[in-house]
């Protein structure tokens, strides 16, 4: 056991907190391991325990104080690029049979969809352009 260099016990403690980042996907785990990985690099400087103690405390707080905001400001962000009915949504369309409160057809993105009016005492005519606010199931809610 003491054969074995100071940073070679690093880098495998780096390794063995890489397996809980795999498994768990917690991120924290590797910046632990980067942290472990500094201190291998310490080690192999030829700097003592104490040192290298310091450097993995060092890189790991300070990584998991800077990336895990970061990280946790952009999982909360919603994705730039929607898809389905959620790219319909803001959309115009145009009325193939006449649309009110209790429904009828439009034409949404190449489509034909069944509609009704937000406002349930108002109607729309065969031909008018309308915007899609809202999409229940298979009905467009339009205005």
């Amino acid at each position: 056991m003491n054969d074995i260099d100071a940073w070679v016990w690093w880098l495998i403690g780096a390794a063995a907190l890489g397996i809980p980042l795999v498994v768990t996907a917690m991120p924290e785990f590797g910046m632990l391991a980067v942290g472990a990985g500094a201190a291998a690099i310490a080690a192999g400087l030829g700097t003592g325990v104490v040192v290298q103690v310091l450097v993995f405390a060092v890189v790991s707080t300070a990584l998991i104080a800077v990336v895990r905001p970061i990280a946790a400001r952009h999982r909360s962000q919603r994705p730039q690029l929607v898809s389905g009915v959620d790219a319909l949504k803001g959309k115009q369309a145009v009325v193939l049979e006449r649309v009110d409160g209790s429904g009828g057809r439009i034409k949404l993105a190449g489509e034909v969809w069944s509609a009704r009016s937000l406002d349930t005492g108002r109607a729309f005519d065969v031909g008018q352009e309308v915007d899609v606010v809202e999409i229940e199931g298979a009905t467009a809610i339009v205005m």
